[in-house]
């Protein structure tokens, strides 16, 4: 009887077998490593400032001879290093990406549980409020903010973050709606345990897996709208060293020195890129098919 029950317990299809992919699995996270490593320490180990012009320097080829050196990628129109700039530029891509998407993640995490977990006139309330942001695409509305404002770091973080809640609260109240009526959430309703503790220690750490995910992907989407700010020169102030800053510079000499717009065209797509993989693979560990089997051990267990 055990066993037919098992057997009934399996799913109809079982899990595809898991792939070995080697070091392939672990290649976005590398290359996303390498990436956070070179905003960290990369500034330090780069004699050249990146802001800093020597018109005597300016257009020069990839592995030319400067005053101040060899410019590994080429210098641009003032004569600046790009490969300074590319080095500098990914610090800044990394702190925005990262304030972003903490700032966008705390505030959606807090309102999609609030909402998902309490229900009615709160839910109501805060659904329609995210359904007004939405009615805005949301690289407009960081225009924008960013264009009504001084030109900082901060006003970057905050045009982004502006709208970047939204998935984040959408998700986590989804899921919020879904864990509110579980077997353990109930139990402790049922036990007066205060809703403060029962959000904290059984609702969020159901949505922290997915939250994860998301925020890996959305990295990648905030790195690239910033750089599509400063490209239109409404991001960064112009002291700041930013790719799309750098990506604008060049645009008018792809002709005669592709390597401006190029290098740090080339990084700024490898990072997206590779973002978008880790995120797929976060994505994937976290909605993995349970194993064949597992549910009929534990159908088995319980009889």
């Amino acid at each position: 009887m055990t066993g037919a029950i098992t057997d009934l317990a399996e799913p109809l299809t079982g899990a595809p077998p898991r792939r070995r992919w080697g070091f392939l699995r672990w290649w976005p996270a590398s290359v996303v490593g390498v990436y956070i490593l070179v905003a960290i320490v990369g500034p330090l180990l780069v004699d050249y400032d990146p802001v800093a012009t020597a018109l005597t320097d300016r257009l020069l080829p990839p592995g030319a001879s400067t005053n101040a050196g060899t410019a590994l990628l080429g210098t641009d129109p003032l004569g600046r290093d790009v490969f300074a700039q590319v080095i500098y530029g990914a610090r800044t891509s990394v702190t925005i990406g990262a304030l972003t998407v903490a700032l966008s993640a705390l505030f959606g995490v807090t309102v999609g549980v609030v909402a998902g977990y309490f229900g009615r006139a709160v839910d109501a309330t805060l659904s329609r409020s995210i359904d007004v942001l939405l009615a805005f695409p949301g690289i407009v509305l960081a225009i924008i903010v960013a264009g009504l404002f001084d030109r900082s770091i901060w006003v970057v973080v905050i045009a982004l973050a502006l709208t970047g809640w939204i998935p984040f609260a959408r998700m986590t109240r989804a899921m919020a709606l879904t864990v509110r009526n579980r077997e353990w959430v109930a139990a402790a309703r049922v036990m007066g345990v205060p809703r403060r503790t029962i959000v904290t220690r059984h609702v969020l750490p159901f949505v922290l897996g997915p939250v994860v995910a998301l925020a890996a992907t959305d990295f990648g989407l905030v790195v690239l709208a910033e750089a599509g700010l400063s490209f239109l020169g409404i991001g960064l102030p112009p002291t700041s060293v930013s790719w799309g800053q750098t990506i604008a510079t060049g645009k008018e000499y792809l002709d005669t020195a592709w390597w401006i717009s190029a290098f740090p065209g080339l990084v700024l797509a490898l990072l997206v890129v590779h973002v978008g993989l880790l995120g797929d693979q976060f994505n994937s560990a976290f909605h993995r098919t349970p194993r064949r089997g597992s549910t009929g051990r534990d159908v088995e267990g319980s009889l």
